[in-house]
């Protein structure tokens, strides 16, 4: 069958199969030349591409169980975060910290070092404490910091490399409530003021349209028990599609469009459990680009690609989102050199992106970034040796774990074979 991606960019033909069982799925391991692991398609990337073989951990039997301490909690690594949240908040508990949508698995979003934003918050990666993964001989395995700590340190960010994870322990936190603020404010505000303001928020973020003078601001902060909120999104869609397919017809108005949009009076609140406040509705088709910038050159790196888009008047419709996220210890994370400012390019799927993604990202690389690795970048072999000083180690793992490259693809040979 053709299996594609959440924006309809990568496709594939394989066979798609959804193991019942941990023994279902060794089979299958065991039998395979090559495969590759999706959970809801959210990489921009081809990296569940694969000619032969893709799996689908949804119908996978687990159950939740909570440890006695109730700091951490061993899941199957098939739910969606969106299960996984609410099955937590029953039980009084919570993840620290989740990005602004929430269908992903919770395997495929460690794998790829997926994140929120809050100065002192890592990705989810950082949650992980422990794996139970089905290597490439199709036996299952546990890794954690104390038994086989290399494959453990590898496996936090694993791109899918080492094996198919089908448990994963992972750090919660007691069951939180959070307020949501948006607002309108000036960039030249914002660009002054937006250091002080993520010391002063839990989470922050903003999103700015590349032709517009102005930024959404949005806040969130715990607060106290309330019911959850009436909406299930933190903004409406419905003005901006229409004015996303006049740019895709008449892509010189993109200016102008944006320009009127931000003059409008954009504020909201909505108050509720933490998991059915981080998410929002997302359901516009979108390519995207991401780089974790050193946090001292985020804004400036914002600043000049924006000034780029605005001199050539390009048709970038979507806003760039703007996020922090706290370092990290883990190998193949963009965290690991310290604390960045991610900054995220969007394109309407249906307008062009390649050319305008590939020119931004020689600003973000001459800035020091480094990709978000589900979302779109040109990386190869040795951009990943120069960027990533634990490259090698990272490799040697990986060959250890499946020295005939079973869980390759194309695209990540180029990067890792």
């Amino acid at each position: 069958m053709t299996w594609s991606n959440w924006s309809g960019s990568v496709t594939a033909t394989a066979e798609v199969a959804r193991p019942q069982s941990e023994d279902e799925l060794a089979a299958l391991v065991r039998s395979a030349n090559r495969l590759r692991v999706t959970g809801a398609g959210h990489s921009f990337m081809p990296l569940c591409e694969s000619g032969e073989l893709i799996v689908s951990l949804d119908d996978l039997a687990g159950a939740m169980r909570i440890a006695a301490d109730r700091r951490t909690v061993r899941i199957p690594a098939g739910w969606s975060i969106r299960r996984l949240t609410a099955a937590l908040w029953e039980e009084g508990l919570a993840l620290a910290n989740q990005g602004d949508v929430n269908p992903q698995s919770l395997a495929g979003a460690m794998a790829t070092g997926t994140h929120g934003t809050g100065v002192d918050l890592g990705s989810l990666s950082t949650f992980a404490r422990g794996f139970r993964l089905v290597g490439a001989d199709g036996e299952a395995h546990w890794c954690d910091a104390d038994t086989n700590a290399d494959l453990y340190q590898a496996q936090r960010l694993s791109l899918g490399l080492f094996g198919v994870a089908t448990e994963i322990e992972v750090a919660v936190v007691p069951a939180f409530h959070l307020s949501e603020r948006i607002e309108k404010r000036r960039w030249a505000e914002i660009r002054e003021s937006y250091d002080e303001l993520a010391q002063q928020h839990r989470h922050i973020e903003f999103w700015f349209f590349p032709h517009s003078d102005h930024v959404i601001l949005k806040t969130l902060d715990p607060c106290d028990p309330c019911d959850p909120p009436p909406s299930t999104t933190d903004m409406e869609e419905a003005t901006f599609r229409c004015i996303l397919d006049i740019s895709a017809r008449l892509p010189f108005l993109t200016p102008l469009l944006q320009r009127l949009m931000m003059k409008s009076g954009i504020s909201g609140r909505r108050r509720g459990p933490a998991h059915t406040i981080f998410p929002s509705d997302r359901t516009i088709r979108f390519e995207e680009m991401e780089y974790e910038m050193p946090r001292t050159a985020g804004l400036e790196t914002l600043d000049e690609v924006v000034g780029w888009i605005r001199k050539k008047r390009l048709p970038v419709t979507f806003p760039f989102e703007y996020r922090t996220v706290a370092a990290d210890d883990i190998w193949m994370s963009p965290m690991n050199a310290g604390p960045v400012a991610a900054i995220s390019m969007h394109q309407y799927a249906k307008m062009p992106w390649s050319t305008l993604f590939a020119d931004a990202e020689a600003i973000f690389r001459g800035a020091g970034g480094r990709p978000h690795w589900a979302k779109r970048h040109t990386l190869s072999c040795a951009d990943v040796a120069a960027l990533y000083p634990m490259a090698g180690r990272y490799t040697a793992v990986r060959r250890a774990a499946d020295p005939t490259g079973k869980f390759l693809n194309p695209h990540l040979e180029t990067l890792f074979a």
